[in-house]
């Protein structure tokens, strides 16, 4: 009996407050609370979609609303400062200060554990160096009739549609005034990123936004209008991205707005799909060649591809392809499986593709086996929000990082969790009017500024402890790693670097390229022999 006392109290107040309203009639609020809670347990046990409502009418909504808050409460209230999924207090604590111009110094020491497996560190110097600019850059396409000097920390994809005009202002003016890039995301170039000037790189998705026929197709003619403004910086074809690699997506077509319909180059009132996988090359080869024709026709600026690691004879494929056609890109962004700001399946976000540490590493270690190194850029994102970041990750082998949630945090993000429901509360991740519209882009921009001016500043002096100079010294022998409570390994030991024109010599002694390089081809993405021929053997 006792599963149904609230709804029984409900039903047992009623006439009183009924009565009592006769006498006072301030009590008619208790006459409707009461008769809304019968009725709501009336409908409960007359509903047969959920066994609970049935058996604890009334009550169920109580646990219910509890529910809801619960990520909430663990967020604000119960998770330790350092607990990382998906972002730590401490990580975010740290964005808002530098964001917001307030002081970011910790007292009392360090809250980590030092002798904990996992904890990292940068060595310093008896002999710290005096650097005197912060302003830390990386030339890409140099051999590139427009090559363009990046920050060494930029804004990563994310496209308007998944984020507001107001947020797409504050990041693109933040970028300007700070001189780093805004990676536009495969949604393709807004007048939102127009509106402010910063510096963009212009993704190409496999909807080929922007940059499509009436068919869905590429559009060379639609390439050259976008690819040839001045604002457009470098081109990013994309492969995969770290939050849902090897998945397509679907904007539904009550989504489609006549702004997205003008800036995507899609009908309104028809869903906006985004294929799995690009209509306009099949193979690495044809990769390639489409990577060459952009470069030419958008006037020489520097093309690269962004991708998540997966299979590795994927990548083997395109890497023997640079090294038989001699047709390179001008960078490649290597996106971590660390989730990415795009909403996803759960089991993508989960399980699917590889961590940036180690896509990274194949990445970095194939060009250096194939005497390639030097003349391809790589960036890296995954999971980067302070100067550590950036410079374990440059450690590891790229020459820049990406961050977008970080600089999400700087425009203001509570990490509420709400980014697939169009109803971020701080009008970041929304497109509705009535909440983004009260996200003010001047001061955020401010913030974004701040923030990526702050973290560099940082980064300055933690390679003047080191006893460096810029980015570029940074080594994996300048990171340690505790490993075991009793070990500790340098990134250098930790992990196997190829040496240059290795791969040109022999297959080196390293598991993945021992598996799969031999039998990697350049003219196709499918599997080798005997990857397929033991897929058939487990299908008889």
């Amino acid at each position: 009996m006792h599963r149904y006392i609230v709804y029984l109290l409900a039903i047992l107040m009623f006439p009183i407050c009924l009565w009592l309203a006769t006498i006072w009639p301030a009590w008619y609020w208790g006459v409707g609370l009461t008769a809304a809670m019968v009725a709501l347990g009336t409908w409960d046990l007359l509903q047969k979609r959920s066994t609970l409502r049935r058996n604890y009418p009334v009550m169920a909504h109580f646990r219910y609303g509890l529910e809801s808050i619960g990520p909430e409460i663990r967020q604000y209230f119960v998770q330790s400062d350092l607990e990382d999924v998906p972002f730590s207090r401490q990580q975010r604590a740290l964005i808002y200060q530098r964001a917001k111009n307030e002081m970011d110094t910790v007292p009392f020491g360090t809250l980590r554990s030092t002798y904990a497996v996992d904890y990292e560190w940068i060595n310093h110097s008896l002999a710290p160096t005096a650097i005197a600019k912060h302003d830390f850059r990386v030339l890409i396409g140099a051999n590139c009739a427009k090559p363009y000097s990046a920050s060494v920390f930029n804004i990563s994809a994310m496209s308007f549609g998944s984020l507001s005009a107001n947020a797409i202002r504050a990041l693109n003016e933040g970028a300007r005034r700070g001189g780093f890039y805004h990676d536009t995301g495969e949604g393709s170039i807004s007048p939102y990123h127009r509106e402010m000037g910063g510096d963009l790189v212009w993704e190409i998705g496999s909807g080929y936004f922007g940059c499509r026929d009436e068919k869905g197709g590429f559009s060379e003619e639609r390439f050259v209008a976008n690819a040839t403004h001045d604002q457009v910086r470098m081109i990013e074809i994309k492969l995969s991205q770290g939050a849902k690699p090897g998945h397509g997506g679907v904007l539904p077509a009550p989504k489609v707005t006549a702004e997205i319909s003008v800036t995507r180059g899609v009908p309104m009132g028809v869903d906006c799909v985004s294929p799995s996988r690009h209509s306009a090359f099949s193979t690495p080869v044809e990769l390639l060649q489409f990577v060459a024709r952009l470069r030419e026709l958008s006037g020489g600026k520097p093309v690269g591809f962004k991708l998540a690691i997966g299979h590795p004879w994927e990548w083997f494929g395109i890497a023997k392809a640079m090294q038989e056609t001699g047709l390179l890109p001008d960078f490649i962004v290597v996106d971590g499986a660390e989730g990415g700001t795009g909403a996803a399946p759960a089991e993508f976000v989960d399980h699917v593709g590889v961590p940036m540490h180690e896509a990274l590493l194949l990445v970095h270690n194939t060009l250096v086996g194939l005497d390639l190194r030097e003349r391809i850029r790589i960036g890296a994102a995954g999971k980067i929000t302070s100067a550590f970041d950036i410079a374990r990750t440059i450690a590891l082998g790229a020459d820049w990082c990406n961050a977008g949630r970080g600089f999400m945090f700087a425009l203001g993000c509570i990490q509420s969790l709400s980014c697939h429901t169009d109803k971020c509360p701080t009008g970041i991740a929304t497109q509705d009017p009535a909440r983004w519209k009260h996200l003010d882009a001047p001061d955020k921009a401010t913030r974004v500024y701040s923030y990526h001016e702050h973290t560099l500043h940082a980064l300055k002096e933690l390679l003047c402890a080191a006893g460096l100079n810029d980015p570029a010294e940074l080594g994996p022998e300048h990171i340690l790693r505790r490993v075991s409570p009793v070990e500790i390994r340098s990134l250098a030991s930790l992990y196997r670097y190829l040496e240059p024109g290795e791969l040109l010599h022999k297959v080196p002694d390293h598991a993945v390229f021992h598996a799969f390089w031999a039998d990697a081809r350049s003219d196709s993405f499918q599997p080798p022999p005997k990857i397929q021929a033991l897929r058939a053997s487990k299908s008889r």
